[in-house]
């Protein structure tokens, strides 16, 4: 598996532990930044979506003070479907039913074990398909129309 991962400078701290725990599981991974300095979060999730869309990687993870600013930006892109999660039920189910290619958590909102917690189920689960993909086929209906 290989993962794209960014962060901004609130969620600079967070992205090491995460990283270091995904190359412990022999995950390898394309930083995209940022390196700790001030930056705009919309800028790296650009770049992480950038390696999602074009299939460089197989999953993206963006790290935030909340999550939710990299998930707005994120979301923006096509073929994004990316989710905020804190817990455990939703990272499974974002990923069993909605196929999530890219997880955004937030550093101030949850610490390093929950994090690298909701990062392997991330990584380890598998999209169930199914009666699920009518409805990721109207949500990719949706991106076609507004663009």
């Amino acid at each position: 598996m290989k993962i794209a991962i960014g962060c901004d400078h609130a969620g600079y701290d967070l992205k090491k532990e995460v990283v270091k725990f995904l190359n412990e599981k022999n995950v390898e991974v394309i930083d995209c930044g940022c390196n700790g300095e001030s930056c705009d979060y919309p800028d790296i999730a650009q770049k992480v979506c950038a390696e999602v869309t074009s299939d460089n990687v197989d999953r993206g993870v963006l790290i935030c003070g909340t999550g939710i600013g990299m998930s707005i930006a994120a979301n923006k892109v096509n073929g994004i479907r990316a989710a905020v999660c804190s817990e455990h039920f939703s990272v499974k189910y974002t990923r069993l039913h909605n196929d999530a290619n890219v997880l955004c958590m937030g550093a101030r909102v949850i610490g390093a074990g929950i994090a690298l917690e909701l990062t392997d189920i991330f990584i380890s689960t598998q999209y169930e398909g199914g009666r699920h993909q009518r409805r990721l086929d109207l949500i990719s209906n949706l991106e076609k129309q507004n663009n």
